[in-house]
């Protein structure tokens, strides 16, 4: 018998229309509180924002089969999307209201392999530098002993929040 896993989530519109009228500091403390409903790729992934701060974001993942590649760990999206999540909303807790991000790369060193015994992880983001066009975040994926598991840095480019159409 296979296993199954499902989930559900909230319209992404409610999300982005709240990203738009907010400093990003109060966004994503409306996400981790609850006031604000978690992104899809959270309920998939099964992952949640842990803690945010002014240019410092941590989410966490206990690591399940369903993040498994076919050799028996969790795969590298996992890790990636992990680290991507934290390296870009570090950068987004730094923003104003009518300011938004979106990353232009990410580069990822993975260090050890994850599995169900590892435990839960985080990944902790934090803004390197700032400026008014781009910006430098940092992340790094560690178990509950703050082992290194997997880095990454991420250049992100910031740019006026779109005017809605309507």
């Amino acid at each position: 018998m296979g296993r199954t896993r499902t989930y559900q989530w909230e319209d992404p519109a409610i999300l982005a229309e709240a990203a738009g009228r907010m400093a990003g500091i109060d966004f994503l403390r409306e996400v981790q509180t609850g006031q604000l409903p978690r992104p899809p790729i959270n309920h998939a992934i099964d992952f949640s924002l842990e803690e945010v701060e002014p240019g410092r974001a941590v989410f966490s993942l206990t690591p399940g089969e369903e993040h498994y590649n076919p050799i028996g760990s969790v795969h590298g999206g996992i890790f990636a999307t992990l680290l991507d999540s934290a390296a870009g909303c570090a950068v987004q807790s730094s923003l104003p209201q009518g300011m938004a991000y979106t990353s232009l790369d990410l580069t990822v060193k993975f260090l050890r392999r994850i599995t169900v015994d590892t435990g839960t992880v985080r990944a902790i983001g934090t803004v390197v530098s700032r400026g008014r066009r781009t910006a430098l975040a940092q992340a790094q994926l560690v178990d509950a002993k703050d082992r290194l598991l997997a880095h990454a840095t991420s250049s992100c480019m910031i740019f006026p929040v779109p005017a809605s159409e309507g």
